[in-house]
C-alpha cells in the first residue's frame, strides 16, 4: 500500500462543485446496479458501522465509521463519529485511496438531494426553505444556490431559533440571501423547495401547509423510527427516492406509512436508476414532488470516485 494517498478536505475541496457531484451521481446510476451491504458491530453505547459497495465498471469502496457517544465527555472532548472511506480499483482490487469520511459524507448527502432536485424541482425556483441548522443545512445553502441561481430568498427554520439565526447570519456574511424565521407554516407555504435535515422521530411537516408545485426534499430520517413528513403530505405528493433498496423499507419516512396502509410501495414512482434511465420526473407545474434522500454505500462510492478523480488531476 505504499504511496496510497490519504485525501483530506484541504487537499481537494476547492476543486469540487455541487454541479459536478450531481453529474457524477447521475452518471453512476447509468452503470450496473450496485451491490451493497452493511456490517454493524456494537459494544454499547459504542458502535462501528461498515457500509460497502461495488459497482461494476467503477470500483469498490467501504466506509467505516466509529460512533462513540461519550467522546464529548472526554478532556479534551473528541467528536463522537470518526470515519474513513477506502476506495479500491475495479479491475484488480488494489487500494487506490483513503478519503476522509466527513468529506465524502458532506458531498454525498447534499449532492444526493441536488440530483433529486434537478429532476423534480420546479423550473427556476425563487424561494427555498431549509429546515434544520446543522452541518448538512449549511451545505444546503451553498448547494442549492449553485444548482438554482434563480433563487432569490432562503429561509431557515430550526426548533432552536438561535441556531437558525446563527446560520442565517453566517450565510448572509458569505453573500447568500438567508433569513431565519419562527413561522414554519408560512415558510413552507411560501417555498418552491423545502429541504429538511433534522433528527426528528415525529412527523412535523404538515401536508396542509404545502402548496401546489412545491418540491419537498427529505434528508433527516435514516432509521426505522424516524420521520419528518406527516401522512397527509406523503399521501398527496408524488413520491421519489434515491434508491428503492435503501430508502423504502429501512427508513421510517416511507416504511411507517406503508405499514399503516397510507400508501403502498408501488406509489413510489421512481428512483435514480429509473430517472437516469429516462423515467419521467416532475410531470406538471402544479405537482407536489417528494424526494426521500436515503443515502447508501453506492453513493459513497460514486462520491469517493469523483473526489479521487479531482485529487488525481490537480
Amino acid at each position: 500500500m505504499t504511496g496510497i494517498p490519504f485525501i483530506l478536505a484541504k487537499d481537494v475541496e476547492h476543486l469540487l462543485s455541487w454541479t459536478g457531484i450531481a453529474d457524477a451521481l447521475d452518471d453512476g446510476h447509468k452503470l450496473a446496479r450496485a451491490q451493497i451491504d452493511d456490517l454493524l458491530l456494537q459494544r454499547a453505547p459504542d458502535a462501528m458501522l461498515n457500509r460497502a459497495s461495488w459497482i461494476d465498471g467503477m470500483g469498490l469502496a467501504i466506509k467505516s465509521a466509529t460512533i462513540f457517544p461519550d467522546n464529548s465527555k472526554l478532556d479534551p472532548p473528541l467528536p463522537s463519529i470518526h470515519a474513513v472511506v477506502v476506495l479500491f480499483d475495479d479491475t484488480n482490487g488494489t487500494p487506490k485511496a483513503v478519503i476522509d469520511g466527513d468529506l465524502v459524507t458532506k458531498w454525498k448527502t447534499a449532492g444526493d438531494s441536488m440530483l433529486g432536485a434537478r429532476y423534480l424541482a420546479p423550473t427556476a425556483p425563487k424561494n427555498l426553505t431549509i429546515i434544520g441548522a446543522g452541518v448538512v443545512a449549511r451545505s444546503l445553502v451553498d448547494a442549492y444556490s449553485e444548482i438554482f441561481p434563480s433563487l432569490e430568498s432562503i429561509t431557515v427554520w430550526n426548533r432552536t431559533h438561535a441556531n437558525a439565526q446563527a446560520l442565517a447570519d453566517d450565510a448572509r456574511a458569505a453573500g447568500f440571501p438567508v433569513t431565519a424565521t419562527i413561522d414554519l407554516e408560512a415558510a413552507i407555504g411560501n417555498a418552491d423547495i423545502v429541504s429538511s435535515a433534522t433528527m426528528s422521530t415525529s412527523p412535523f411537516i404538515e401536508g396542509d401547509w404545502v402548496t401546489p408545485g412545491t418540491h419537498i426534499d427529505l434528508i433527516g430520517a435514516f432509521k426505522p423510527d424516524m420521520r419528518e413528513a406527516d401522512d397527509a403530505l406523503i399521501a398527496k405528493a408524488s413520491l421519489f427516492v434515491d434508491s428503492r433498496s435503501t430508502a423504502i423499507h429501512d427508513i421510517g419516512e416511507l416504511a411507517i406509512p406503508i405499514a399503516a396502509g397510507v400508501i403502498s410501495e408501488s406509489d413510489v414512482k421512481a428512483d435514480f436508476y429509473d430517472l437516469s434511465g429516462g423515467h419521467a420526473g416532475r410531470s406538471s407545474d402544479a405537482e407536489i414532488t417528494l424526494f426521500k434522500n436515503g443515502g447508501g454505500a453506492h453513493l459513497d462510492l460514486m462520491t469517493a470516485t469523483m473526489i479521487f478523480g479531482a485529487y488525481s488531476t490537480r
